[in-house]
């Protein structure tokens, strides 16, 4: 009997020591995390390894020592742990692959952190931040057709993540594709309204629609045609319709209208055109995503709370129409979630 008195009492012990243990190793990381947040990476790492005495397979721990590692630029120290982290099958795989192969990127290797990528991407999947690296390391490297197929693998696995759209329209950009660089400009915007970013993006699609056109002394307008090559599709009368467009904006009619209704038909005219170009035979997310989306938006009474929306971190003018048109906003936030 005493014996049996013995082992519970040791059993209640060893469970209350282990009981112990995890709210210490809780406590410290919860520590490090409020260390990080406050930008203090040093003194959130001396927590995490504290916690790491505790637990030495956490993969948990390891992943957050390899992340303040990486933000205060000790990209050897964010290999190291993600390596440990990536020794072991956890939920923390992706982002252990992707800060290492973030360190490696920053490090000069980015053709090492592209093999990582691309490795990780077969066991793992197409996930989103997987596939969003390898496009951004593809992009640095000049590789903007590898670039595109791994920018569109990740709006394809999560079409919320922003800064893929921002990607694709940046590829498209600087290879002067309008129509491509517009469509992936407006969906940033419609996702990530007013940041700095915002400003950038909204800059990118006003500019759209000035490049290939010039006012002479005289009050006459240049129109340069894009070159359509030797077959003409969708796209390029899609790019020859910006350019009419924006030539249209100098007509007397509109010569008195503010930038902000000129954007508001812009947008209207671009999106009602794409949409009745529209192949509905190619399968491709230019067409079966952005393009119906933006036509169907057209189409709906939402359209100018839409181009205020997404004018909001450049235009004063659409901050004060939001701000008077709350129950407008309200009724396009439901529009959105219907659709």
């Amino acid at each position: 009997m005493k014996i049996q008195n013995f082992a519970l009492i040791f059993y209640f012990l060893f469970i209350c020591n282990i009981c112990n243990a995890q709210d210490k190793i809780d406590e410290l990381l919860k520590e490090g995390i409020q260390y990080h947040d406050q930008g203090e990476f040093e003194k959130a790492i001396q927590s995490y390894k504290k916690a790491l005495k505790l637990e030495p397979n956490s993969t948990l721990i390891n992943y957050e020592i390899a992340m303040s590692s990486f933000s205060m630029g000790d990209y050897e120290s964010a290999i190291k742990y993600s390596d440990a982290v990536l020794a072991r099958k956890s939920e923390h795989m992706i982002l252990a692959y992707v800060t290492k192969g973030s360190s490696l990127d920053v490090l000069g290797k980015t053709k090492e952190s592209i093999k990582l990528l691309q490795k990780a991407i077969k066991k793992e999947g197409a996930h989103y931040l997987l596939c969003y690296n390898l496009a951004l390391n593809y992009f640095k490297m000049g590789e903007l057709d590898s670039s595109e197929t791994y920018a569109i693998k990740a709006i394809q696995d999560k079409s919320s993540h922003p800064t893929s759209h921002l990607l694709l329209a940046t590829l498209h950009d600087k290879q002067g594709n309008s129509v491509k660089t517009l469509l992936a400009a407006h969906y940033f915007l419609f996702l990530e309204p007013n940041t700095g970013r915002s400003q950038e993006a909204y800059k990118m699609i006003r500019n759209l629609f000035t490049k290939n056109v010039s006012e002479n002394e005289d009050g006459s307008i240049n129109l340069i045609v894009p070159s359509m090559g030797n077959q003409v599709d969708n796209f390029s009368t899609g790019e020859l319709s910006i350019s009419m467009i924006q030539a249209s904006n100098s007509l007397e009619e509109n010569k008195d209208k503010t930038d902000n209704e000129l954007f508001f038909e812009n947008t209207e005219s671009i999106f009602m055109i794409l949409g009745e170009l529209d192949d509905k035979s190619e399968e491709s997310i230019w067409w079966t995503f952005y393009v119906d989306f933006f036509y169907t938006l057209a189409e709906s009474k939402h359209l100018r709370t839409y181009c205020n929306y997404i004018s909001q971190s450049s235009d004063p003018l659409a901050i004060e129409w939001l701000e008077e048109n709350r129950a407008q906003l309200i009724e396009f936030d439901n529009w959105v979630n219907k659709n």
